[in-house]
């Protein structure tokens, strides 16, 4: 049960905000004219907030839709977020460097970014990869946000259009209700479940996510594997190996859509503010990584073994599909 909810006036009679009233079952609401009031605030801690979420419901009005470096020269690629902060707590997580606030900030209006996405469709006939799931986790909040009902829909009627829904979760149930379309894809974040006992709190153990792999596979669904953040210090190169050969052999080939493999990064001004935040966060404080180009990412001199895992899997799979995270 939620403490304390913030709603923006303009969506107070909202119905998806009445909604996502209901489900967080909280007798504490306080109106405000924007989210950026409660959300922006200076000398907020983002690790205590962590530990007491409060809630923020709100319309998005500006940067809808923004442009990323895309995975393939032969897409173009957009990120949209329908939720600011996530439900997990991944110690690694840039969250914590971007946003001055943890708490969730659930934005209602999904049929203005709807129209946005629309806008951008009809400017081009490139192939566009729109991705969810940058700034939250959008399957394991879909319970409260029900963010499927409308984005899958919209993207099953696009052409030329690809949506990612990147997840930790094994919430395949929320997408088994729809039919699969080779507009989307259902992108699972994997780790040796080691580095998930470590370092992603909260979130579904690799079992989980392997068995939701293969009940979306089994109804047609294309599955997006992201080995991504590749944690060597605390996983071996021989954990990767076997993790890489029992995600790529339990679905069928003609299901995993793409392949992503990276090694863990953060930018330089979201580093140092996680290090002041959290300085008992170890992780980041390990003298194998150092700043280089505006990034914060491994030493070029142990990213040997990072580099053989790229090549490990290009046995593994045709090179076409894979890709590194940047």
């Amino acid at each position: 049960m939620a403490k304390l909810i913030y709603i923006e006036k303009q969506v107070r009679n909202h119905p998806r905000a009445q909604n996502i009233l209901k489900k967080l079952k909280c007798s504490n609401v306080v109106e405000i004219n924007h989210f950026g009031e409660i959300f922006n605030r200076n000398s907020q801690n983002f690790r205590i907030q962590k530990e007491n979420v409060n809630y923020i419901i709100a319309a998005k009005t500006n940067n809808m839709v923004i442009p990323v470096p895309s995975p393939t020269s032969a897409v173009k690629g957009y990120y949209f977020s329908h939720m600011y902060n996530c439900f997990y707590d991944c110690t690694y997580c840039f969250l914590q460097g971007l946003f001055n606030s943890a708490y969730h900030v659930y934005f209602v209006n999904y049929e203005d970014f709807g129209k946005e996405i629309l806008n951008i469709t009809k400017k081009t006939e490139t192939n566009l990869w729109f991705f969810s799931g940058y700034d939250c986790d959008s399957l394991a909040s879909e319970k409260v946000t029900e963010f499927t009902s409308y984005f899958v829909p919209l993207f099953s009627n696009l052409k030329n259009c690809l949506l990612e829904i990147r997840t930790k979760s094994g919430q395949a149930k929320q997408l088994l209700k729809y039919d699969a379309h080779p507009n989307i894809i259902c992108a699972f974040s994997l780790n040796p479940q080691s580095v998930i006992e470590s370092y992603e709190k909260g979130t579904s153990s690799l079992l989980n996510r392997l068995n939701s792999m293969i009940l979306l596979a089994k109804k047609g669904w294309n599955i997006g594997l992201r080995f991504d953040p590749i944690m060597l210090n605390c996983a071996s190169k021989k954990q990767y190996i076997d993790l890489f050969e029992q995600a790529l052999g339990s679905i069928p080939k003609k299901n995993i859509h793409s392949v992503s493999i990276g090694g863990f990064r953060l930018s330089e001004n979201h580093h140092k503010k996680m290090k002041h935040i959290d300085p008992n966060n170890k992780l980041l404080f390990n003298e194998d990584y150092d700043y280089c180009d505006k990034l914060w990412a491994l030493k070029p001199e142990f990213r040997e073994t990072e580099l053989s895992l790229h090549e490990h899997l290009k046995k593994l799979i045709p090179n076409s599909t894979i890709f590194m995270s940047s």
